[in-house]
């Protein structure tokens, strides 16, 4: 893709990841005049080595730019400003982000934007609204936050759709951001290194809908209070749907027990049931499942289209993702869950579970999962974890000390079929991967090789 209304600018640009790379690509062919820089020595000559116009902003004349485009990992506020933000701040140019050039690029093509921010589950969200839309036959592509930078996205026409995640850094790097669907998820603590407090945190959040008109949609959850707040004081004009998996909302979305409803003005709408829908399972993901409807109706889909899309999700990858089955037993890698907070959405969704825990434990260990333990069967320890694990687990169980997650796969799964009733081999290690594994990506698919190596498996996705 590239950036025809910034021919001629001279804008420079930090940070030289997969964004940036794209961001300076697409501007170049845009006719641009870029001057691109990282603090990072190897990334500087990674990028020369591929032709990219490499000048030290340390001793560029910052009065003789348009803008700086910052990288969102790069501090713009907190805990203190990148000293480049401070050159561009002195010189009184404009500090953006690539999603701020994106949104220049595409505003009066005829292509539309559903954008999706929050704390939690804004990756599953994105993925399954863009899983959705082009399952009815869309031109939609996801990128963002998730997958593909906003410059590796084909270029806009009339009818294309971009299904964009957004963090709060890239948000804070949008001024012209006005998705025709915007999706605030919730708002918990987190990233207030970066924002100072919650209510700067919120705040930025809020700015999804800031720009939106009547024929926007801008589309909240209201199980936090944050969220709640938002809702409550939007006053843009922009046609508001609340949505919910705690509560029945007269008014809006919402999915406590599985059957999601919608309702507007207390007049029934529509209902589908989402308890059978494997890729969705428990309130967590009947929370993104509200949102992913409510964004999918803005963008004029029927009902049916929207409850074949999810049906056919097949979810994200290391994200409660069911890898293969074996009689009644259903194999599970959730090793995206680094920490407790996280597994427990997978605890909470499955009725008997055989549970491979550990890894490098965070803080807290799994004191807050205690709750579960009548639901575990079996836990199967792995890596540094194991010991203390095993402490907070007690007598609760029976434990086995797998010491390696292809043993623990072993051993789990010759106990949860010789029990012969439904079960779930459940991989959600409530600790970070960094004892035996780079990263959670090859933990999860070192699980789904272990998995495919049982006896008699019948694989999802393959």
């Amino acid at each position: 893709m590239e950036a025809p209304r910034h021919k001629g600018k001279r804008i420079a640009v930090f940070g030289l990841a997969r964004s940036g790379h794209a961001c300076i690509v697409a501007l170049m062919r845009g006719g641009a005049q870029v001057f691109a820089w990282d603090d990072s020595a190897p990334a500087r000559e990674k990028a020369v080595a591929e032709g990219l116009p490499i000048h030290d902003l340390h001793a560029l004349d910052f009065s003789t730019l348009d803008a700086l485009v910052l990288s969102p990992g790069v501090p713009f506020t907190h805990p203190e400003p990148h000293w480049s933000v401070l050159k561009a701040k002195a010189a009184g140019i404009p500090v953006i982000g690539d999603t701020e050039l994106f949104a220049r690029e595409i505003e009066g093509t005829g292509a539309r934007m559903v954008a999706i921010t929050g704390t939690n589950g804004k990756s599953t969200t994105t993925a399954l609204i863009g899983h959705i839309l082009t399952a009815a036959g869309q031109d939609a592509h996801v990128g963002g936050n998730i997958g593909k930078a906003v410059f590796l996205l084909p270029p806009p026409v009339a009818g294309r759709i971009y299904v964009l995640e957004l963090s709060s850094f890239q948000i804070d790097l949008m001024p012209s951001l006005k998705p025709d669907a915007g999706i605030l998820m919730n708002v918990t603590p987190d990233h207030l290194d970066r924002h100072g407090n919650m209510e700067n945190y919120a705040g930025v959040k809020a700015r999804m809908f800031a720009r939106q008109d009547p024929r926007d949609t801008a589309i909240i959850g209201v199980d936090d209070e944050w969220g709640l707040s938002i809702a409550d004081r939007l006053k843009t004009g922009a046609k508001i749907v609340r949505f919910s998996s705690s509560r029945a909302l007269a008014d809006g979305v919402s999915a406590p027990d599985g059957m999601l409803r919608c309702f507007e003005g207390a007049r029934a709408v529509e209902s589908m049931d989402l308890t059978n829908m494997r890729a969705l399972r428990g309130a967590h993901n009947w929370q993104n499942a509200c949102a992913a409807y409510a964004a999918c109706r803005a963008m004029g889909l029927a009902r049916d289209e929207i409850a074949a899309g999810m049906a056919s999700f097949p979810g994200l990858a290391h994200r409660m993702e069911e890898v293969g089955a074996k009689a009644l037993v259903t194999f599970v890698n959730d090793s995206k869950a680094t920490n407790a907070d996280a597994a427990a959405k997978a605890l909470a969704s499955f009725a008997r579970i055989y549970w491979i825990a550990g890894g490098l434990a965070k803080q807290g260990g799994i004191e807050s999962l205690k709750g579960f333990f009548p639901k575990i069967a079996k836990t199967y320890l792995i890596g540094a974890a194991a010991p203390e694990f095993a402490v907070t687990l007690g007598h609760s169980m029976p434990v086995e000390m797998s010491g390696t997650l292809a043993q623990a796969v072993a051993a789990a799964a010759r106990d949860a079929l010789a029990a012969g009733e439904p079960a779930c081999v459940l991989f959600s290690p409530a600790a970070a991967s960094f004892d035996q594994f780079p990263n959670f990506e090859v933990r999860g698919e070192a699980f789904r090789q272990a998995v495919a190596g049982l006896p008699g498996i019948v694989m999802q996705g393959v």
